[in-house]
């Protein structure tokens, strides 16, 4: 049973129009919808896909997904779209979108074969179902993937969890880019709102300022993907956060941009250690060499095991004392 469902804008700006004073324009705020249960726990789990947040609400094959999964665990759910993307696409800036032809790239990124249409035999995605297919790739919006994109989408995502509209012991699930906007949203945060981040796949991570020996990347990507550097003291807020992990699957192929996220790897692991160095507690989690759980997406919340995947957040929000209920 719910309590309530709904949506908000967060944080957000007002110009003028410089030709009529008398104009005005209300954009770059994040948009978040949330769903509160009957008897709620205290953690609030706030779902953030940089692409598309349709990947937590279901399975690839349309069955169960991380929002309802966890509704019914009664956890708190925020599903979160920031400034410029999805229903939070009211820019106060020109933004401009050109098709590109993504759906072969789009199926090597996320880790469905090392090549288009050659699955990887044990895939957790539904292979012979088209309209899974269909549907996945069609779940995507555009990111606008600048650098000024990615810190306002933090410092938007910060001003959420300060202001308390999110609750008091807020836990991003993040996966790809948007591993790198939360990690950032941790170091901006005024408040102790934050208590963890799990990201899978999270390509890119913080550093502190001056940090030279990061693993390399053949960043192709952009340098939007990191790393991105803070301040000593504020990337020790990383430290503060009841957990970290970081969460990869297995199979990776030897060419195309399966590739390049392979590299984002060691990158986490590196980042993992710093966090642990000023006193953190961050992991990398290999679904398939740790966990048994072969076959894994890019996506792995989605896939066709993914109430095993999340048995594995139950025990991070367990063991983190993350999993208590409101105590009215």
């Amino acid at each position: 049973m719910l309590d309530s469902s709904g949506g908000f804008a967060v944080g957000g700006t007002v110009i003028v129009n410089p030709e009529n004073e008398t104009q005005t324009l209300s954009c770059d705020h994040g948009y978040m919808e949330y769903f509160i249960p009957w008897t709620p726990r205290k953690t609030s789990l706030v779902m953030w896909h940089s692409s598309g947040t349709q990947t937590f609400q279901n399975r690839f094959d349309g069955g169960e997904g991380y929002k309802d999964m966890f509704l019914r665990r009664d956890y708190p759910v925020y599903l979160w779209e920031g400034p410029r993307v999805g229903r939070a696409n009211w820019p106060c800036e020109p933004e401009t979108f050109t098709p590109w032809y993504a759906d072969q790239g789009n199926f090597v990124a996320w880790n469905f074969g090392p090549f288009w249409k050659q699955w990887w035999p044990d895939t957790q995605f539904p292979k012979h179902d088209a309209e899974a297919w269909n549907q996945i790739t069609r779940n995507r919006y555009p990111e606008y993937d600048t650098y000024d994109n990615v810190v306002l989408q933090a410092q938007t995502a910060a001003v959420g969890a300060d202001s308390g509209m999110v609750g008091s012991d807020i836990v991003y699930l993040t996966n790809s880019a948007a591993g790198l906007r939360a990690q950032l949203t941790v170091t901006l945060s005024n408040s102790s709102n934050i208590r963890a981040i799990v990201a899978y796949e999270s390509i890119g991570c913080v550093f502190p300022e001056g940090t030279t020996d990061i693993p390399p990347v053949n960043n192709t990507l952009g340098g939007y993907f990191g790393p991105m550097f803070v301040p000593l003291e504020d990337f020790k807020k990383l430290a503060r956060l009841s957990a970290v992990q970081f969460v990869w699957g297995d199979h990776r192929g030897a060419d195309g941009a399966g590739n390049a996220l392979t590299q984002f790897l060691p990158v986490t692991r590196y980042c993992a250690e710093l966090i642990n160095k000023y006193g953190g507690n961050a992991e990398v989690l290999m679904l398939g060499d740790d966990a048994g759980l072969k076959g894994s997406t890019h996506i792995a919340f989605a896939d066709m095991d993914n109430h095993k995947v999340a048995g594995l957040l139950d025990d991070l929000l367990s063991k983190n004392d993350l999993d208590g209920y409101v105590d009215w």
